[in-house]
């Protein structure tokens, strides 16, 4: 069976994402972005950090919503367009959906880019501005440029924070209303993201998606309560790609100083084409007895085939590619099996299996009473191979 599957792999080109794991944390369109993931080739491991309160069970936009058609805002901010259709659709359930569209219709109506735009005419309604830049700053500029001393502005949240944006409406004599139609709240069940910055630490995951700040920060609380927190953001900072949909997202990380990578488009599609690019380029190519070699997270891919490793065949590989053509003393590849004890038989046996899953067992040469190197080839370690 196993060499079947070999042969069919060697027979499809490799997909961008092909022997890469991906950590998913989302709540909301987890699926969808799992399964842009996965038909790249990726491993998806989900563990929503965080879960979202009914828009219709939610007492505070209740009373928002109240507040507002009771005394109607002069300008209304809609950021997203489900959070714009769920409040909508929530004040339908509370009867008070037509007082709602009402008191919007009357109000200056800006939206934050196309996709919202589109849900405030699915609403019977018209947006008086939208910014092509689809950025908050751009909104907040616009607002600011025009005045909005004595205005009562209501600002649609979108679940995660918005740095200066509210203080600086409020510092320009603007009464704002805050509109909370996502509610964030801690996943009822801890064990996915435990399982999660375990993977991380252990370094199963090649890279972590983050579509929210809230679930960045909901991560790393996490960590701290297990007395964690520092490893796992060494691991970000080394190890693991900490990849975010937007540059808000990346606030939290970015305050433990770990490195993020985010498109240039917030949205999902770009988030899983950077994913695209940034791993496979960390997968350096290298020229082993006549091969090319590159190392992925759970696989190596030989002369265009991908050939899975186990766990430990993995751990003892990346240890040998931190410098090709070195020996590696065994005691130095034991240290690196997962639970091997002090027998260095373990590492043979390893060995074994690892030349089997490579299929080129002359990948790795044997120097006696020395230990292991890859049979890197000096003279194509150039271009062609590497940057």
């Amino acid at each position: 069976m196993e060499r079947m599957a070999q042969t069919e792999q060697a027979g499809r080109e490799i997909r961008p994402l092909d022997g890469f794991t991906v950590g998913v944390t989302a709540a909301r369109r987890a699926e969808e972005l799992g399964a842009l993931l996965r038909r790249r080739g990726a491993e998806v491991l989900h563990a929503p950090a965080l879960r979202i309160v009914p828009l219709a069970d939610d007492d505070e936009l209740l009373a928002a919503t109240r507040e507002l058609i009771a005394h109607a805002p002069d300008i209304v901010v809609a950021t997203t367009a489900i959070g714009f259709r769920g409040w909508v659709e929530a004040a339908d359930g509370w009867g008070t959906g037509e007082d709602l569209l009402r008191t919007l219709g009357t109000s200056e109506l800006l939206a934050r880019g196309p996709k919202v735009r589109g849900a405030i005419r699915a609403a019977g309604l018209t947006e008086r501005w939208s910014p092509a830049s689809e950025s908050m700053a751009e909104v907040l500029q616009r607002l600011l440029d025009e005045g909005v001393a004595d205005r009562r502005i209501a600002l649609q949240l979108h679940g995660e924070p918005l740095p200066g944006f509210i203080e600086s409406l409020r510092e320009a004599g603007a009464e704002v209303v805050e509109v909370p139609v996502y509610r964030w709240m801690p996943p009822e069940d801890i064990a996915p993201v435990d399982r999660l910055i375990d993977s991380v630490l252990a370094g199963g995951l090649d890279a972590v998606t983050f579509t929210s700040a809230p679930a960045a920060a909901s991560l790393l609380r996490r960590a701290e309560e297990r007395g964690i927190l520092e490893p796992l953001v060494a691991a970000f900072q080394k190890r693991v790609l900490p990849a975010c949909v937007g540059p808000v997202t990346a606030l939290p990380l970015q305050a433990h100083d770990v490195p993020t990578q985010a498109p240039e488009r917030f949205r999902l599609g770009p988030l899983v084409q950077l994913l695209c690019h940034e791993l496979p380029a960390r997968a350096r190519p290298l020229p082993v007895a006549g091969r090319r070699m590159e190392i992925r997270g759970h696989a190596v891919v030989v002369d265009g085939e991908l050939r899975p490793v186990a766990p430990a065949g993995m751990a003892m590989l990346r240890v040998l590619a931190r410098r090709p053509g070195w020996v590696v003393p065994r005691a130095e590849l034991l240290r690196a099996l997962p639970g091997a004890g002090r027998d260095e038989h373990a590492v043979e046996t390893a060995m074994a299996r690892l030349r089997t899953a490579l299929g080129v067992p002359t990948l790795i040469q044997t120097v006696v009473k020395r230990g292991y190197r890859l049979a890197l080839d000096p003279a194509l370690d150039g271009p062609k191979y590497g940057e």
